[in-house]
């Protein structure tokens, strides 16, 4: 998975669409993220003895990988993830500003 955790993106698709966020966790198995902000519903509890209130809580989802899109710390500009090898080692690059992620 190219996204990692502290990327910011955008959405690209779904009720959320346009906004940004940055990345709270990564399921690559899945094939999702959690982003702050992004994919919130709400939830009705009850009551969990004395020390838990009830009432209707906002969880945030995770989206799916293929909905968002990475965008470039330097250029500030939605962009694809390519990967660069120098010395054995595999970095990310920004493929409109050609920049290290």
């Amino acid at each position: 998975m190219k996204i990692r955790k502290g990327d910011t993106i955008i959405v690209t698709t779904g009720k959320d669409k346009g906004k940004k966020g940055k990345v709270e966790k990564t399921f690559p198995a899945l094939g999702s993220v959690v982003v702050t902000g992004v994919n919130i519903y709400k939830r009705h509890k009850k009551k969990q003895g004395e020390k838990q209130a009830g009432g209707i809580i906002e969880i945030t989802k995770p989206i799916a990988v293929s909905k968002v899109v990475l965008v470039c710390p330097k250029c500030n500009q939605p962009t694809r993830v390519g990967y660069l090898v120098v010395k054995g080692e595999k970095e990310r690059i920004c493929r409109k500003c050609e920049q290290k992620l």
